[in-house]
């Protein structure tokens, strides 16, 4: 067992918290051990947690997620496909929309597309992660046709796409309701809606971060309409700008609220602000992004907040970096996000992780810690659970269908 699994097998609580902790602390992960409902206040009270308090915090993090999914850790072979980087919102905390003019704005036509979905099932992708800018002159109707293109390409691939803000463009040039818009994606082949766009639900931070996006009223809105037409989504919160232990808590609470009322996230994803290129930062009215420590507490604390009610928790790859994203793997979290083969939202906002992570990575990041890995699809159905350690390679092994199939894309600007 390596020293991280076996560390992690240390951190075992067992239903016992380590004598010594503060009282008002020790508390809350009384009642957490307990599997009781963690109030927003006691979770402020948690985001402060350091020393003795953070190992505790982290220890009971993980004998809750152990409780809920086991010691499985799940990743989807996923293309993202951001078809167009052309929007004119001016979030101040996004480095990726550009001006029609600019030499750099990007429009992927149908068949281009298509031709990446296509490439992406070769390789061994069960899902496409649609999102992209809200361009201006871009009919409602075109959110459909992508997906007509992607399903008349590659019927069986699950096509996961548009956050509530584009639902809520595509539903306002169309001239309809979002159930209607909705319905109109669900029938061309819609499977579920990333739950991006969400930031924090807080009115206050909305207007710091961008004043042209949609509400946190109508973010919940449209998540809870999918929802009621049995179209399941993720859930989100983007941290580590100008934002607080506060508001992460109530942000947590309320997703809480809404899945006790309609059961329909798949799982949660914390999202740490990538600071580099970001307007809001280079203005100097955000900070640089979450520290390891917040990080931490946020994928321990989102895992107390929401048991019994979210299962999953994802870390994401693409902003913390292999070796946190395991660190948060042993803090609560269940799930190692997806191979996403291309992503430059992030990367447009200077993160430096990379685009693309082969399964066999995940296989053995996820062994390094001592635990089982599994690729799911997106509705978190489990497709293979793989061997805690592998089989010995062959010397003259070739390299598996996904690798070998990727090599041949060529990404087109």
């Amino acid at each position: 067992m390596s020293k991280s699994a076996a560390e992690n097998g240390g951190n075992r609580v067992n239903g016992r918290l380590p004598a010594g902790l503060k009282p008002a602390v020790a508390r809350v992960l009384e009642r957490a051990l307990e599997e009781r409902e963690i109030s927003a206040d006691e979770a402020v009270r948690l985001f402060s947690a350091s020393g003795r308090e953070l190992q505790a915090l982290l220890r009971v993090a993980d004998e809750l997620r152990r409780r809920a999914v086991g010691d499985v850790v799940t990743y989807v072979s996923v293309r993202n496909i951001n078809f167009t980087n052309i929007c004119y919102t001016g979030c101040r905390f996004c480095a990726f929309g550009r001006r029609l003019d600019d030499p750099d704005a990007q429009w992927l036509s149908l068949a281009e597309v298509a031709d990446r979905a296509e490439q992406a099932w070769q390789a061994g992708a069960t899902e496409v992660c649609m999102q992209g800018g809200l361009h201006p002159r871009m009919a409602g109707s075109h959110y459909r046709d992508l997906i007509l293109a992607v399903k008349e390409r590659v019927p069986q691939i699950h096509v996961h796409a548009f956050s509530p803000f584009e639902i809520w463009y595509g539903a306002r040039r169309s001239g309809v309701s979002y159930a209607d818009f909705l319905t109109a994606l669900k029938e061309a082949g819609l499977g579920s809606l990333p739950g991006t766009a969400a930031e924090i639900l807080d009115t206050e931070i909305r207007q710091q971060l961008t004043r042209s996006k949609l509400s946190a009223e109508q973010w919940v809105e449209i998540i809870t309409t999918a929802h009621r037409m049995g179209i399941r989504t993720t859930a989100t919160i983007m941290y580590g700008h100008v934002d607080g232990p506060r508001h992460w808590a109530e942000h947590i609470a309320l997703l809480r609220d809404i899945q006790r009322d309609t059961g329909g996230f798949t799982e949660f994803v914390p999202l740490g602000f990538v600071h580099y290129n970001a307007p809001i930062f280079l203005d100097g009215l955000a900070r640089p992004g979450p520290s390891v420590g917040e990080n931490l507490r946020m994928h321990a604390v989102a895992r107390l907040m929401l048991h019994g009610f979210i299962p999953n928790i994802q870390v994401s790859w693409v902003k913390l970096g292999p070796q946190l994203a395991q660190r948060c793997l042993q803090a609560g979290a269940n799930d190692f996000g997806g191979t996403l083969m291309e992503e430059t939202i992030s990367l447009s906002a200077g993160a430096d992780y990379g685009q693309h992570m082969r399964p066999r990575e995940f296989r053995c990041l996820i062994r390094d810690i001592g635990r089982v890995p599994a690729q799911r699809n997106t509705l978190y159905e489990l497709l293979r659970v793989y061997e805690t350690r592998p089989a010995p390679a062959q010397p003259d092994a070739k390299p598996g269908a996904f690798e070998s199939a990727f090599s041949r894309v060529r990404l087109r600007a």
